[in-house]
């Protein structure tokens, strides 16, 4: 009873009803047709489909009436081949499909990685123009090498101006002890050495 319940559900489907036709793999009827189409794409395949009806040619027309199994007009031959070429046609079809199949998604992932490849160049296209622009702001060594050179030419010179400075300096103020005399003011002549004037002393 159960079981019945189980086969009356709503939500699955019913099983079709009648004669079940046998069911297959279609990838790998498909490998089978590939491997078919691609042997019958090679030389060795007509090399030896032509030694073949050369055979049976030459041993129908040749042999013996009674161990002849199909006489002139090869309609057993013609019927070989007639099959052959029915099933033939479609086989290399499906192979072709399966391939043009294969290069559709090959081509499609290509696109989508030549997609990903433009984004990526135009990606780091705009960080090294930003790059450049960052590095156009940014002291280069060159630059730093000048920068010193003059700083150093410039503390040159105004160490220059120091001593020229020091040394008028120097000169203007008075060196005792070096056989140089200091400079008498006018009423130093005046003054005895006692603090008496001299024109004095001498009257006196």
């Amino acid at each position: 009873m159960a079981e019945q319940r189980r086969a009356q559900r709503l939500d699955q489907p019913r099983e079709p009803r009648g004669v079940k036709l046998p069911r297959f793999d279609p990838e790998a009827f498909g490998r089978w047709s590939e491997g078919i189409a691609r042997g019958m794409g090679t030389a060795n395949f007509i090399v030896y489909m032509t030694i073949v009806i050369a055979l049976w040619f030459g041993w129908n027309t040749l042999a013996p009436a009674h161990l002849r199994f199909d006489p002139y007009t090869f309609t057993f031959l013609t019927l070989v081949l007639s099959l052959q070429a029915s099933y033939a046609a479609p086989l290399i079809l499906l192979a072709q499909n399966r391939q043009a199949d294969r290069d559709r998604v090959s081509l499609e992932e290509d696109r989508r990685r030549a997609t990903m490849q433009k984004a990526d160049t135009e990606y780091l296209a705009r960080e090294i123009a930003a790059l450049r622009n960052a590095m156009g702001e940014v002291a280069t060594r060159d630059f730093l090498r000048s920068e010193l050179a003059r700083l150093a030419e410039e503390l040159d010179e105004a160490g220059r101006r120091r001593q020229r400075l020091e040394r008028r300096q120097q000169d203007r103020i008075p060196q005792h002890g070096d056989g140089l005399e200091e400079p008498r003011d006018d009423l130093d002549g005046d003054q005895a050495h006692d603090g008496r004037p001299e024109g004095r002393e001498a009257g006196a």
